[in-house]
């Protein structure tokens, strides 16, 4: 019987890396479009005051500043769950448009902007961890899987200092 050596027991072939992928960066003109799609042109959006903080193509930010027109619980000045569960669902559907930008950048700007139009919620999800009370609210979301017909996200609304007040999970249909 032959005893290996520590060394070679442990040793993996290491390969040499490669270069690494440069990172996606939208133009102007993407950001401008998708943000004007998402803040005017979505009407809904406009009355919950979903304003787009950060658009990158694997993560989306967005934030709610708080009024009285989201009350839910008028005792306690809490955000009503349904502002909550529409925020989480526009953001899963904004961080499936930015992925989709970022899937198709040989095309013009308008050419990816066009690409929305068949974008819908499928399957949604939320869990609501704790009463929402804050002077403001972010909402992050980011894609788990892109692919040629559905699309599945992650969401989270947080308050002003961080903490999570619900989570959301949703499947798009992008075809």
């Amino acid at each position: 019987m032959t005893k290996k050596s520590p060394a070679s027991a442990d040793a993996t072939p290491t390969v040499a890396p490669g270069p690494a992928p440069a990172p996606v960066v939208f133009e102007e003109e993407f950001v401008a479009g998708l943000k004007s799609i998402f803040e005017e042109r979505i009407a809904f959006n406009q009355l919950l005051g979903l304003k787009i903080t950060s658009l990158e193509p694997s993560r989306v930010v967005a934030r709610i500043d708080m009024r009285p027109e989201l009350v839910g619980h008028f005792a306690f000045n809490r955000v009503h769950g349904g502002v909550i569960s529409a925020g989480l669902d526009a953001m899963g559907g904004l961080a499936v448009m930015a992925a989709i930008g970022a899937r198709h950048m040989d095309e013009t700007p308008l050419q990816r902007l066009h690409r929305f139009g068949k974008l819908g919620t499928i399957d949604l999800r939320i869990d609501y961890l704790r009463p929402g009370i804050s002077p403001y609210f972010e909402l992050h979301a980011h894609v788990l899987r892109l692919g040629s017909r559905v699309a599945n996200t992650r969401m989270e609304f947080l308050g002003a200092d961080g903490t999570l007040f619900s989570t959301g999970a949703a499947a798009y249909i992008v075809s």
